[in-house]
């Protein structure tokens, strides 16, 4: 039987070509570590890897199975650049820490490729992405994107798509013009995962599943993590539960809000070869994005957010009318999966990385972007606490302010605030 996320609605295309994945056994009992991570998505199994090659212990939880979260069901797009455009960053914070931050993702997009190599993992990279304006009033924006990206910040990928060249790419009369990213593409973001906790596993971290965290406390000079059957005691600790933080830690759940993205899969589009004929991964500009691509056997995958519900019965009718207003040919297509997940977004749309508590590190909120981020943040804190590098403080010094409300209100006020923009998006 296919597994069922408790977290997370629907079975995706990614858990059915997968293949069977690897169980970790719960822990049973107390134990104590050098680190402790909470979270087995990117961010905690990179970690995880990366202190347990180096010889640091490393006890790692996670609540439900590996890949439950947005790791796992997310899709797939690697981008370039912060979630926050590089010119409204140097406009924010100049041109040194917004270059900084730039250089960083950078980093992260080429360490997937390298843990990939060095781990002989076939993640199914397609390269090529495409951004597409559904708003003709977007053009001067997108060229001088464009400039900015090659001139100021050295990134040479991009070039403009008028409406022709956009209609041809995407296969789709829907979109004004866009812009191709030759520097970037996409993967199936569950085989890295599962390659990654094999990774962690097989450098000798101690790693477990269907482990929930009940408590986590800073006490008698030691990062204190409670579970159902005995407690964690760290000198470190690690909190990468991003959208899923829930009651656990309150600094990080003022601070990461979940919203509910949805995918869907199609059959192989065999008979649509004018459909994404180069195989590039697709977002919209819309402010609840839209982003879709097709997999290695031809499928569509995909996705968009829905600001109305937190959850859904039957996803498949609202996925299929948004693909029917990209691709009306695809009227009535059949989809064969259809799943869900949430998504950890901080109101600035940059990462929270923090001290929450002495010793106690919390990470996430990569606000869409986190394929690449969240993988490189698990390796950068590992530098960090092996002594290496201290690229993390580029994150660690953005002003991430709570969201308003408090936390009865936090959640009605983002309803309001997604209608909102979802409206706006069909005007």
């Amino acid at each position: 039987m296919p597994w069922q996320s408790p977290i997370s609605p629907g079975i995706s295309w990614y858990e059915a070509s997968v293949g069977e994945r690897p169980q970790y056994a719960p822990l049973d009992g107390s134990v104590d570590t050098d680190v402790a991570i909470v979270g087995g998505g990117f961010t905690g199994l990179q970690a995880a890897y990366n202190l347990a090659k180096k010889g640091v212990s490393v006890t790692l939880i996670e609540a439900h199975r590996f890949g439950d979260g947005a790791s796992g069901r997310n899709g797939g797009q690697l981008g370039t650049g912060q979630r926050a455009e590089a010119e409204s960053l140097e406009a924010e914070l100049g041109f040194e820490r917004a270059k900084a931050l730039f250089d960083l993702a950078e980093n992260a997009k080429r360490h997937i490729h390298d843990f990939a190599e060095s781990q002989a993992l076939d993640i199914d990279y397609v390269p090529g992405q495409l951004n597409v304006s559904h708003k003709a009033s977007y053009e001067k924006e997108f060229r001088d994107h464009i400039e900015i990206a090659a001139t100021r910040f050295g990134y040479k990928h991009l070039s403009y798509m008028d409406r022709a060249e956009t209609e041809e790419r995407v296969g789709s009369k829907r979109f004004f013009f866009g812009m191709r990213d030759t520097g970037t593409g996409h993967i199936h973001p569950l085989k890295l995962l599962v390659g990654v906790a094999r990774a962690a596993r097989a450098a000798g971290a101690g790693l477990h599943e269907k482990t929930p965290a009940l408590k986590i406390e800073r006490t008698g000079g030691k990062a204190v993590i409670t579970t159902a059957k005995g407690t964690i005691r760290a000198d470190r600790a690690l909190i990468c539960c991003n959208a899923h933080i829930g009651n656990l830690e309150p600094k990080t759940a003022a601070h990461v809000m979940p919203i509910r993205s949805f995918i869907g899969a199609t059959v192989p589009l065999d008979k649509f070869p004018s459909i994404i004929p180069g195989g590039e991964a697709i977002a919209d500009t819309r402010f609840v994005v839209r982003y879709f691509r097709k997999t290695r056997d031809g499928r569509l995958l995909f996705g968009g957010r829905e600001a109305y519900s937190e959850n859904l019965d039957d996803m498949t009718p609202p996925i299929r009318r948004q693909i029917e207003e990209v691709y009306p040919e695809l009227r009535g297509i059949e989809l064969t999966h259809a799943w869900g997940g949430s998504v950890g977004i901080t109101m600035p749309r940059k990462p929270y990385v923090r001290e929450v508590m002495p010793g106690i590190t919390s990470i996430g909120g990569y606000s869409g972007h986190g394929v690449m981020l969240s993988n490189y943040c698990g390796k950068l804190y590992a530098e960090e606490v092996t002594g290496g590098s201290a690229e993390l403080d580029h994150l660690k010094a953005l002003k991430i302010p709570a969201f308003p409300g408090g936390a009865r209100f936090r959640s009605p006020l983002l309803f309001l605030a997604m209608t909102w923009y979802a409206l706006r998006d069909k005007l």
